[in-house]
């Protein structure tokens, strides 16, 4: 039962249903909050202070007798996890030599065209100290993921060892199908790193070590996260690729905060920004890590369909899903509506494209059915807003798209507006530009520009088990940027990850929209990496982006200062200049330092001042540039700031699922800035009456809330949920459905 209850959980509360932004006067006003429910068990991650932590672990076995201690770290940070009651967690931060409690969270798995496209083949020719080529050879490159098949031909070369945190033995090996959900995911990152075969990889030399962090169906838990990630640094790697995610947007996550103390011991961190975008404040952990390298998706060079009605001048990007046939549409075709995918739904699509709302059946299932009714094509449009990334398990010989919820709503109305619409195809050429799925930044609380860069994330030809796959995802942009960090690590070996990190910051593409308008810093970060520019770099600027914090129309003047490093690599002195925005709008003032002249291999320290009055600058998120000239290049250095509470979601990350034991329940949110009330209204799926609250609070601190729920005295069905958090005067909500009862 506990399977099934699984599979319905993931595949109702998290593929299929997703969340809506709503607005509240959609539902009718919710009643006062009532007294808070009862507290059940909670596990969290404990960081300790102290160097002796055996001496607070027995402080923690005798207060807490009911505790369980599940995990102990002390590589990347002094600490353990444990398993105790919910009332017990605000007492367990009181005990001395303890820093910081969280609360643990799910992650799950967020060549041949893209290699070249970043430079691969052009530093082919180029050597190493000591006369190598360049193809990562000797560097060692940690994937923590799903596994890898290290018997795939692509890789069998490469695979030098690893772990499998999950099993706890030696075999990192992808899960079977007979083990449950099977895996191909961390194969296919590891084949954009170092294939060396069919395909290339972008390092195809470099040693390749896996951790299975990420079990049956690409799942895993902050501590499976964490301890992989300490046993790559105990092995000593250079390098760590996280092609996976959460979606909890802050800087201090314990999966961040592990990936900056990995970095301050002199491994390069690269991880994926995440795949739930395109609005701000998407990017997810460990994403938000500071000093970790996060990594949004661009497009390489490919040949787009777009759909599109006679008469009308829109044109409808397709994002297609892996496993399905190629998009492969010629001619015109009549287009209808089938509801969910149900084939009592599907009983007029012979011959025509088929428009179908994303829920309740897997993308597989609605294309089986299609394409047993005779569907030519499917098209998927989100029942969220935005964009998204779906794959088909298995293969569908039918072409499978997705569309975003508006698209999808106005092809409705083309439906209802005419009885017989056509559906056009036209395709076009397309390069560099951001992927619509591709999260973006900023982080909360530290307003840090994120993504750092972006790289080739879609339609990427990799290794899998047993062959080779298209995928799209962040998840195959980190694996460029690991890759191209592998040569650049090869070819400068006493390169510190922050040298390496700004090297590709500092030579990165600035990328512009279709209508030619540069993205902001929060979408592309500093611009698509180039290899070959970064292995050449002659002046490093770190930090590569750069954030001037958060101001109130309130304040009164302020003058921020920020210090960046400037270091010249080339072998003959440069003269320097800082040169700030040159329009400038009424209340800030900027203030550099006169040009400065650095030998070879000096590097120096440079305040960047900005002078500002807030009350006269527009609420909202300010960005530009500062330019370092001198040397062979110029680097283009982004920053932000912001005027007023940036309007970031106060409440994210909502799931909800069965608990282990019959008519239990947990859910988990994050809230970003805290909540002065947090809680799940529950109403009528048809008339929007309200019925209860599933659960609400007061006054709930900043972080991950977790709470497990049990004897709730509703009824067996699906319920309209509002998820809700107040602070500061605003009020955000997320619309979901659940299902409360038993599943058979």
């Amino acid at each position: 039962m506990r399977q099934v209850l699984l599979l319905f959980t993931m595949l109702f509360a998290m593929t299929q249903v997703g969340l809506v932004q709503v607005q509240a006067n959609q539902f009718p006003e919710r009643p006062p909050l009532p007294t808070p429910a009862s507290e059940q068990e909670a596990v969290v991650i404990v960081e300790v202070s102290e160097t002796d932590i055996d001496a607070v672990l027995e402080t923690i076995k005798s207060t807490f007798p009911k505790g369980e201690i599940r995990k102990t770290f002390q590589t990347l940070f002094t600490g353990f996890s444990i398993q105790l009651p919910e009332k017990d967690v605000e007492r367990l931060k009181t005990v001395s030599g303890i820093e910081r409690v969280d609360k643990v969270v799910n992650y799950k798995a967020l060549i041949d065209e893209s290699v070249p496209f970043i430079g691969g083949g052009e530093f082919r020719s180029q050597l190493d100290e000591n006369g190598e080529r360049l193809t990562g050879k000797g560097v060692k490159v940690a994937v923590i993921d799903t596994g890898i098949d290290y018997t795939h031909p692509d890789l069998k070369r490469n695979y030098k060892g690893g772990f499998d945190v999950v099993d706890y033995d030696d075999d990192p090996m992808e899960t079977k199908i007979e083990e449950g959900g099977p895996t191909v995911h961390g194969t296919h990152v590891a084949g954009i790193i170092a294939a060396n075969g069919k395909i290339k990889g972008v390092a195809p030399e470099a040693d390749i070590y896996a951790y299975r962090a990420l079990g049956p169906g690409g799942q895993g838990t902050t501590e499976q996260v964490i301890e992989a990630i300490e046993k790559a640094v105990e092995d000593g790697v250079d390098i760590i690729n996280l092609s996976l995610g959460n979606a909890v947007n802050g800087p201090d996550w314990p999966t961040s905060v592990a990936l900056d103390k990995a970095v301050e011991l002199g491994v390069v961190a690269v991880t994926s920004n995440g795949n739930s975008g395109p609005n701000m404040w998407t990017v997810g952990s460990p994403g938000t890590s500071a000093r970790a390298i996060s990594v949004g998706a661009s497009s390489p060079p490919l040949k787009m369909p777009y759909l599109t009605i006679f008469g009308e001048e829109k044109e409808i990007p397709l994002q297609m899903m892996s496993g399905s046939r190629p998009w492969d549409v010629t001619r015109d075709f009549p287009f209808v509506y089938g509801e969910l995918g149900m084939e009592k739904d599907l009983e007029d699509v012979n011959g025509k494209i088929v428009l179908l709302k994303r829920g309740i059946l897997p993308f597989a299932e609605k294309a089986r059915i299609a394409k047993e009714a005779g569907a030519e094509a499917v098209v998927i449009f989100n029942n969220t807003d935005g964009a998204f990334v779906g794959a088909i398990e298995g293969k569908v010989d039918i072409p499978v798209a997705g569309i975003t919820k508006e698209d999808g709503e106005w092809l409705l109305e083309q439906i209802e507006n005419e009885k017989s619409p056509s559906l056009r195809t036209i395709y076009r050429n397309e390069e560099d530009l951001i992927a619509p799925f591709s999260s973006r930044g900023p982080v909360t609380q530290t307003w840090d520009v994120k993504p750092d860069v972006v790289a080739p994330g879609v339609a990427i030809d990799s290794t899998i088990p047993h062959g080779y796959l298209g995928l799209n995802g962040t998840s195959m942009s980190a694996p460029h940027v690991a890759g191209a960090a592998a040569l650049l690590k090869q070819a400068h070996p006493d390169w510190t990850p922050d040298q390496i990190k700004a090297a590709l910051m500092n030579t990165a593409k600035k990328l512009e929209d279709k209508e030619g308008n540069r993205y902001l810093p929060h979408e592309q970060g500093a611009g698509r990496i180039q290899i070959v520019e970064a292995i050449n770099a002659e002046t490093l600027v770190l930090p590569g982006a750069l954030s001037f914090g958060k101001y109130s129309r309130d304040d009164r003047r302020q003058v921020k200062d920020v210090t960046v490093t400037v270091e010249n690599k080339g072998d003959k002195t440069e003269t320097y200049y800082v040169v700030p925005p040159i329009d400038v709008p009424d209340g800030i003032q900027w203030k550099v330092p006169f040009s400065f002249d650095l030998k070879p291999d000096e590097k120096k320290e440079v305040t960047i001042t900005m002078d500002i009055f807030p009350p006269v600058l527009e609420e909202g998120i300010h960005n530009g540039e500062v330019v370092i000239q001198g040397g062979k290049e110029d680097v283009v250095v982004p920053y932000l700031f912001f005027i007023e509470e940036p309007n970031y979601p106060r409440v994210m990350a909502f799931n909800f699922e069965h608990g282990d034991e019959p008519e239990t329940y947990r859910y988990e949110m994050y809230l970003p800035g805290g909540a002065e009330e947090v809680g799940i209204a529950l109403y009528d799926p048809d008339t929007f009456e309200f019925i209860s609250y599933l659960d609400a609070r007061e006054n709930v601190a900043r972080g991950l809330l977790e709470v497990e729920l049990s004897e709730l005295g509703l009824t067996e069905g699906i319920y309209k949920a509002l998820v809700f958090a107040k602070q500061d005067g605003q009020e955000d909500t997320l619309e979901t459905a659940i299902f409360i009862g038993e599943i058979g």
